[in-house]
């Protein structure tokens, strides 16, 4: 499903170059739960954002169901993004001036779905995540919490077999967090492939596998003690 092989990506800083990830080896089956730990700067969000095709690498490939995704012009990659990965944001990214259905309702206008599908599927999902009472509330009238899961909704509008978290329970408080990560392992078993940035060891080890970078560099590939507990 996700690969990358031998991938480094360089910066140049102040006259020197500066590697946030370096020589990284990786392979995701389908269906697979990925958390990814280590400390601040480790390189954890560019790998990610890397596997979703956003950040170009200076050197090795990304490979997406076989597809070599940053040999594709920008529009292919933009295409492949949009009909197979769905990210999750710890800031959520939601439009202020939109209602939460109007919100979820955005890649399904992007990718050509007709006005009243838009409406109807956007009900289901927000129904799914617990806010069909919510649709025509805007950001600022939801909590954080609510807030995150309209982000959710919306990341599931194209029904993507790849969801890329970063940091998705970073700003909420334990009760909230927990409901989100019930939520990615509901997605998870319905066969979705998630990858999940986390700074927090104890939702870490709610994924199927737990990876470790520092410095650039994967140095720990384990499964979780969910998974081995579970053996």
């Amino acid at each position: 499903m996700l690969c990358m092989e031998n991938v480094t990506k360089t910066y140049e800083m102040r006259r020197q170059t500066v590697a946030a990830l370096t020589e990284a080896d990786l392979s995701i089956p389908a269906g697979d739960f990925i958390s990814l730990v280590g400390p601040s700067g480790s390189g954890k969000s560019t790998l990610l954002v890397m596997l979703g095709g956003m950040l170009s690498p200076t050197s090795g490939r990304v490979l997406l169901d076989g597809e070599s995704v940053y040999d594709l012009d920008v529009d292919a990659r933009a295409r492949l993004r949009k009909s197979k990965v769905g990210f999750v944001f710890q800031t959520f990214n939601l439009i202020p001036y939109l209602t939460a259905s109007e919100n979820v309702q955005v890649p399904l206008y992007l990718s050509g779905t007709e006005s009243n599908d838009q409406e109807q599927r956007a009900a289901e999902l927000l129904d799914r995540v617990g806010l069909g009472d919510r649709l025509y509330h805007k950001p600022a009238e939801l909590s954080v919490g609510q807030q995150q899961r309209v982000a959710l909704a919306r990341m599931l509008a194209n029904d993507p077999a790849v969801i890329l978290a970063d940091e998705p329970t970073g700003n909420l408080d334990p009760e909230t967090s927990e409901q989100i990560i019930g939520f990615f392992e509901e997605f998870n078993r319905e066969g979705r492939t998630i990858v999940m940035v986390t700074h927090n060891p104890e939702t870490a080890e709610r994924a199927k596998r737990v990876l470790k970078l520092r410095d650039g560099k994967i140095v720990d590939d384990r499964a979780s003690i969910q998974t081995v507990g579970a053996a």
